[in-house]
């Protein structure tokens, strides 16, 4: 099985405007024979907590359909990132579209410190049924924590994806830590972050992709947009950059 990430600069606030080029993500992962895609943390605002709540909204949102449309049409599921609006707050979400399914959302369930603010945690693990794999969704500061990933091997995940939005700093301590994850707990791991601005700092880039031995199989610079393309099958991935739009 093919699963991609894409590493992505994002416009801030501007779902409209993301919505359009992550269509354009989706169309060339699945061009490439991905059967899922996965989008850096908060990608359809850019991870952007200040603007979060007003473009907060939640997955049954029209203005989402153009994603269901394309995971239908090019049977391909896509997890992408969006404040979603909660009881108790906003929180950082990860819609999911699956083909011809009902929609699906992870939310973060740790939150940084700096987060806390603007975002209320998520409360619901998720585990995502695709193909001969069961795929447990993170996203960023909860990813840094072995118990979390622990936790979803011991339910059943054999592959833990992760998307994030972090600094020079966070991919320097993140990519030692996802070998070990997946060294440790023998299951792939992939990795989509973003680059350019978001927030107060830039976007480091480095998604990548491990095998269940934790050997880095593929990885992106600091600067480009691109795709990680991981086959589970042949345990093998390639980088490539992004088609012009």
């Amino acid at each position: 099985m093919k699963l991609c990430a894409v590493q992505l600069a994002s416009l801030k606030g501007e779902v409209s405007a993301n919505l359009q080029r992550h269509l354009a993500c989706i169309e060339q992962a699945a061009a490439l024979g991905a059967e899922l895609v996965v989008f850096p943390e908060l990608s359809l605002t850019g991870y952007e907590p200040s603007v979060a709540r007003q473009a907060a909204m939640p997955v049954s949102a029209r203005q989402l359909d153009p994603l269901q449309a394309a995971s239908d049409r090019l049977g391909i599921t896509v997890a992408v990132g969006l404040p979603l609006p909660a009881p108790d707050g906003i929180r950082i979400g990860m819609p999911v579209f699956s083909p011809n399914a009902q929609r699906q959302v992870y939310a973060k369930r740790r939150l940084h410190a700096d987060e806390l603010p603007w975002f209320s945690a998520g409360d619901q693990a998720l585990l995502l049924t695709l193909g001969e794999h069961c795929i447990a969704p993170a996203i960023c500061y909860e990813s840094m924590f072995m118990g979390h990933a622990a936790a979803a091997r011991e339910h059943g995940a054999d592959l833990y994806m992760v998307s994030v939005a972090k600094t020079a700093k966070g991919i320097s301590e993140g990519h030692p830590h996802y070998m070990r994850v997946a060294r440790e707990l023998a299951m792939p791991v992939l990795l989509a972050n973003c680059v350019g601005p978001a927030d107060t700092f830039i976007g480091a880039g480095g998604s990548a992709a491990w095998d269940s031995k934790g050997h880095l199989l593929a990885s992106l610079d600091d600067r480009s947009e691109g795709l990680i393309v991981l086959d589970t099958r042949q345990a093998n991935a390639i980088a490539l950059p992004l088609d012009p739009v």
